[in-house]
């Protein structure tokens, strides 16, 4: 622990500083001053406004928190960056000989095609950030290139072509199967004229269901390592653990998060 400052909440001279900068946010929404302090003296949210007021660089928590407690703590202290909707989560998924994006396995149940499109968007941006690769993105569904007719298809369809007006500058197409997002003959076959496919590297799936099934199947059977999950769409960089995250874990998302600062 040499070198480590460590940060007593009780009696620390930021408590009002940090309150009355929280109060005057919040009392619109009908926090009272007690309310108010009560929230600070824990240690989301000093930490959040400690972060908020540039006394730290980075937050990494949730390893003894819940991500609903965590999500709220970051949004009300340090807020949703500008032009993002929502706040959304990657995973790096890091194998022997190469590293993928997997969005969004942890926060939002099932997006809309507008939320949809910002997640695909931030993670494209961090992907590259953080790993110096150029994001190759693939939005992701049971059809590939109109092979099949269903609601939750138009969904992809529709952020896809969002993330391409939005983000013209980001190799990104959809809807695509898996297998023709990674392998590069069937998604020649598949998706002919793609930029992308057969060699997607950021991996945007259309819902929390198949993201977080997806993302554990990769790390369990697949043997990749999981780093994350990563925040993101917050104006600085708060970080939700799993609460079985292990001291490597936490190191490697302090890490990251430090790159995109």
């Amino acid at each position: 622990m040499a070198g480590i400052e460590l940060i007593e909440i009780d009696n620390n001279p930021w408590l009002d500083e940090f309150t009355g900068i929280l109060y005057k946010r919040r009392k619109d929404k009908g926090w009272t001053e007690e309310q108010t302090l009560a929230a600070v003296r824990t240690q989301l949210y000093f930490a959040g406004m400690m972060l908020e007021t540039g006394k730290t660089d980075v937050v990494v928590g949730g390893n003894v928190s819940s991500t609903p407690d965590v999500l709220r703590a970051s949004i009300h202290t340090v807020g949703v960056a500008e032009g993002i909707s929502l706040v959304s989560s990657y995973f790096l998924m890091v194998f022997s000989d190469r590293i993928y994006g997997f969005a969004d396995c942890a926060v939002n149940p099932n997006p809309t095609s507008e939320q949809l499109a910002d997640i695909a968007i931030s993670t494209a941006k961090n992907f590259q950030s953080v790993t110096g690769i150029e994001a190759k993105m693939g939005m992701l569904s049971f059809s590939t290139n109109g092979s099949a007719e269903h609601p939750d298809v138009d969904k992809v369809k529709l952020a896809t072509q969002i993330v391409k007006d939005k983000a013209p500058e980001i190799p990104c197409d959809g809807e695509m199967q898996f297998d023709a997002a990674i392998v590069p003959e069937i998604g020649q076959r598949k998706f002919p004229g793609s930029t992308v496919a057969g060699n997607v590297n950021v991996m945007i799936f259309p819902d929390l269901d198949a993201g977080n099934i997806g993302y554990k199947i990769a790390q369990r059977l697949g043997g990749a390592e999981a780093i994350g999950p990563i925040m993101q769409g917050l104006k600085k960089p708060y970080c939700d653990l799993s609460r079985g995250a292990s001291v490597e874990d936490m190191v490697s998302v302090a890490e990251i998060n430090i790159l995109m600062s």
